[in-house]
């Protein structure tokens, strides 16, 4: 949402806007002239909003249905587009490049943008985080026909996009209480892949349940059957460094600029739609070694003699392995405390098993209290069930404060904040006590 606020300011459009809380991203947009406000104002919109025939209204799902400004937008007949149509028609006006995936769709497609950002083709992009090479969600080229989206599964939102080619990185079950069954989820993906335009391409994870009309590329790590594959991940002298098999070539000692299997997998990805697009070796491997991630994705705070912090937005059992593994082939003689807070009672009902037996890798777990969202409670889902089924050695549960004020205090360990919710809100603390 913040990437079309970006958008249309730069355009010249006078821009405002509703967001739940202030948060460091609130902030930036107000910088740049954006209004943003933190009460449901019902009726009561700015009077340079109300005349209807100049304002278009643009929402995204995680907004309640009961929500009294969207209520009074609706029933006043204002034009209102979803996030994701808006974006799809931006995406018809250029080719798109659709990202999509359960995880690593914000990292992939934040690499993308910025290895062709550093090419002769550039491009122009939509991102769901901040992507620290940009400092900002949004990349705008005047001269590429190329446009970078990130293809939302949530709310079925990806299926109002019209890419040209797209990258996607999995199909792991998510969003239950929208699509039901993971059925229906793996459906909704099949829907999207048959959307990609018939002179385009489709770069897919091996081993994805998808049909593809259109030429497929798949990467994969450690196969020899992929198209693409990732091979001898090492840590080296401070740098993640990999090789790459590209068909019957290899690439060696790629040194890629975020730590992490993960990413490791989604550079893959990238490495696999570039060289589709005409980009030559050595443009796309300066660019994954001067990639610097995405803030909330495996973001380094501290890194001193005494503790290692980093925060990450894992909130699915499939993304806390991913970052677990990565950190612990990082660090495997370090005591490591995780502080964990669930996002939506629907998702941690939904993967109680998955996320319980994940969370039993940490040395230490913190769990906080669930992070509700848009949803209310569902009777018998909370985290203190969650605590006594995890296995954990040592685990408490703690509120936010009270885990700033027991993680500040911790020395000779590796230190990691994780979830999607609002724990990323001690973030800044936790980092000046660490420090």
């Amino acid at each position: 949402m913040s990437a079309l606020a970006r958008y249309f300011n730069r355009q010249g459009w006078k821009v405002a806007g509703y967001d739940k809380t202030p948060s460091e991203l609130t902030s930036s947009l107000e910088q740049e002239g954006i209004v943003v406000h933190f009460t449901d104002l019902g009726e009561d919109i700015p009077t340079a909003f109300k005349a209807k025939e100049d304002t278009l209204v643009v929402y995204t799902p995680a907004i309640p249905k009961y929500h009294g400004e969207l209520n009074y937008f609706q029933s006043e007949g204002f034009h209102l587009l979803k996030r994701s149509e808006v974006l799809g028609l931006l995406t018809r006006s250029s080719l798109g490049l659709g990202v999509a995936g359960t995880h690593g769709k914000t990292t992939t497609s934040a690499l993308l943008a910025y290895i062709l950002d550093a090419s002769e083709l550039k491009c122009s992009a939509f991102l769901g985080g901040i992507a620290s090479n940009f400092d900002s969600n949004l990349v705008l080229s005047t001269t590429s026909k190329f446009t970078v989206v990130e293809a939302d599964e949530f709310d079925r939102s990806f299926l109002a996009l019209s890419p040209f080619a797209s990258i996607i990185t999995s199909v792991d079950p998510d969003h239950l209480d929208i699509y039901g069954d993971a059925d229906y989820f793996k459906e909704g993906f099949q829907r999207y892949a048959d959307l990609i335009h018939s002179d385009g391409f489709l770069v897919m994870k091996e081993g994805l349940p998808l049909k593809s009309k259109v030429r497929t590329i798949t990467y994969a790590v450690g196969s020899e059957t992929a198209d693409i594959s990732v091979e001898e991940m090492r840590f080296d002298h401070g740098f993640f460094v990999f090789d790459v098999r590209v068909g019957t070539d290899y690439w060696l000692g790629l040194q890629l600029g975020i730590p992490g299997i993960h990413n490791a997998e989604n550079a893959a990805a990238c490495i696999a739609m570039c060289l589709e697009l005409g980009l030559d070796e050595g443009i796309i491997r300066e660019s994954i070694k001067t990639f610097k991630g995405v803030k909330r994705r495996f973001e380094y705070h501290v890194r001193n003699e005494h503790v290692v912090y980093i925060d990450d937005y894992a909130h699915h059992p499939t993304e806390i392995h991913s970052f677990l593994s990565s950190v612990r082939l990082m660090y495997p003689d370090k005591h490591i405390v995780g502080a964990f807070q669930p996002h939506l009672f629907s998702r941690t009902r939904d993967f109680f098993d998955g996320f319980a037996h994940e969370l039993s890798a940490l040395d230490e777990l913190v769990l906080l209290p669930i992070y509700p969202a848009r949803e209310l409670p569902i009777e018998g889902v909370d985290s203190e069930r969650l605590l006594e089924a995890a296995k954990a050695s040592k685990k408490q549960l703690l509120t936010a404060q009270e885990a700033l004020a027991y993680l500040s205090n911790q020395k000779d360990c590796v230190i990691l904040t994780i979830g999607a919710g609002d724990i990323d809100r001690i973030v800044e603390p936790l980092t000046k006590a660490l420090s």
